[in-house]
């Protein structure tokens, strides 16, 4: 009997509904212009408690629909009153506008106005626009500095900390605790964090009453919609590889992840060099520039944006189909959060790692903690990637349809030319656009590759200096045998000059010092 009755609670939750949350017939009305259908697993346990007046910690990731979750029933009890009623704290000027978009969107059939809060901009602007908002998303800086020099006060009903964890790593744990100082004490507080280090919890503890719990585990947070793969290359491989690889997918809208600006800078300009429509985003650059440039992407002005993890947790583009690490994140948290950025909205997604061959053990570490796996494959070779784009050329010119102007101007020409020679001169200038680029052979061959991973296994608890050798090992090793691995691939001889492999790992040296 309990089997069945767990059995009951499961199909009861897969076939949920957002009418079953009886929400006012305006915010049922946004819900189904935003195209939602059933709850995800954050909005289906966070929303009855918020409705109950709650106040909750929610362990989710991004891209789980945690915006959703605390701004819908937000926005069913606000009054409608004038003045701000919900005010949402996050880590970056992205995910404020992101947010704040997101709840507008749900709002805006109620009546309700949003104001975005950030640094940067003048401050007599954004007090004018939250003297008319009903909610507020605002970074914790510009929020700090408004509130202690009184430019404004807030007494807030509802009061959002998102993405909890991402402010204690940017160091704004003191801002936090402070603008709770300017609050009022009778107030709903909801807390959502990817993760749940001891300060987030000790906060939690001060600003939060008797909250109830909601956890997303780590099945129901990994994308099902979205295929993993990593692929194993040199250090001075990796723009060989990347370009291969987005030849080959063919992505309709691509993310490339970096970890430092200047790896942005350098991979954004070479990528520019090579033909492609390419945005990059990181830190440094100013405000308006980085509004334009994240506009220019939803809006398909550029096809492939390049950014440092700081875009991770704040850009919101529903039909990314591929997401790229150039290099493995730092932690699991991170990797998540890139990935996220794909698979969005019912759609499918491609989240492609390059890694090198002392990595590989990273990947193992990634896959545990996220609860998924990670498929190994091989860099397509010149050849695979130009009978695919042969095979495509082909099937796209059969389904053309023939135009009277294209007639027209084969008669022109088959008053000197024979119309054999026409198509062969047609089909010649055509493919001339299509010619792949680059060495035959990239990166390892699989065999290889699951060599140096059950050799990776077997090297647990080796010091740093064994794994560096390893690592220097692997990628001469790969230069050596990838040849013979591959040649039934048609292969090409895989050998690169010592000085030149030398070379590129010098120039890489230090390159995780720096986070972008």
């Amino acid at each position: 009997y309990a089997q069945y009755h767990t059995l009951q609670i499961l199909l009861q939750r897969s076939t949920m509904t957002f009418n079953e949350f009886n929400f006012k017939d305006t915010l049922n009305q946004a819900i189904n212009d935003a195209g939602f259908k059933e709850p995800s697993p954050v909005q289906r346990d966070s929303i009855p408690l918020i409705l109950e007046g709650k106040d909750i910690i929610s362990q989710a990731q991004t891209g789980t629909g945690k915006t959703a979750a605390f701004g819908l029933p937000i926005i069913q009890m606000m009054s409608g009153n004038k003045g701000v009623e919900a005010l949402v704290i996050v880590p970056t000027r992205e995910l404020a506008m992101q947010v704040s978009d997101e709840l507008f969107r749900f709002g805006k059939t109620s009546g309700f106005k949003t104001a975005t809060v950030y640094g940067g901009t003048p401050y007599n602007r954004q007090i004018d626009r939250i003297n008319q908002a009903n909610i507020i998303v605002a970074t914790p800086g510009r929020l700090q500095d408004l509130l202690k020099s009184k430019r404004i006060t807030l007494s807030p009903k509802f009061v959002v900390l998102d993405e909890a964890d991402e402010m204690l790593d940017m160091g704004f744990l003191d801002e936090i605790k402070n603008i709770f100082t300017f609050l009022p004490a009778e107030r709903q507080t909801l807390m959502f964090s990817a993760t749940m280090p001891k300060q987030i919890k000790v906060l939690a503890e001060q600003i939060l009453n008797n909250p109830k719990s909601v956890t997303i585990t780590k099945k129901e947070r990994t994308n099902t919609d979205i295929t993993q793969k990593f692929y194993v290359v040199a250090d001075y491989e990796r723009d060989d590889a990347l370009l291969r690889l987005i030849d080959y997918k063919n992505p309709n809208k691509c993310i490339i992840f970096c970890r430092m600006k200047k790896e942005v800078d350098r991979l954004s300009s070479y990528m520019t060099s090579q033909g492609f429509k390419v945005a990059a985003l990181h830190g440094d650059m100013e405000q308006k520039q980085r509004e334009h440039t994240i506009r220019s992407f939803k809006q398909g002005l550029v096809e492939i944006f390049i950014a440092t993890d700081v875009a991770a947790r704040g850009l919101d583009v529903n039909d990314v189909s591929h997401v790229f690490n150039y290099h493995m994140p730092f932690d699991s948290e991170s990797y998540v959060h890139r990935i996220g950025r794909t698979g969005r909205a019912g759609n499918k997604g491609e989240a492609i790692t390059l890694v090198s061959p002392n990595e590989l053990r990273t990947i193992k570490r990634i896959e545990k903690d996220v609860g998924a796996t990670l498929i190994s494959e091989v860099i397509p070779t010149r050849q695979e990637v130009q009978s695919r784009k042969d095979n495509d050329l082909l099937m796209k010119i059969v389904e053309t349809k023939v135009t009277p102007s294209a007639i027209d101007m084969v008669k022109t020409l088959q008053h000197d030319i024979d119309i054999v020679a026409i198509a062969h001169l047609l089909a010649t200038i055509v493919q001339e656009k299509i010619d792949v680029k680059g060495k035959n052979i990239i990166g390892l061959g699989q065999e290889e590759i699951e060599k140096l991973i059950e050799k990776a296994k077997n090297q647990k608890g080796r010091d740093t200096g064994d794994r560096s050798r390893h690592g220097r090992g692997g990628s001469r090793g790969g230069n050596r045998g990838r040849s013979g691995n591959r040649s039934s691939r048609g292969g090409e001889s895989r050998g690169n000059s010592r000085g030149e492999s030398k070379g590129n790992r010098r120039g890489s040296s230090g390159r995780d010092r720096n986070r972008g």
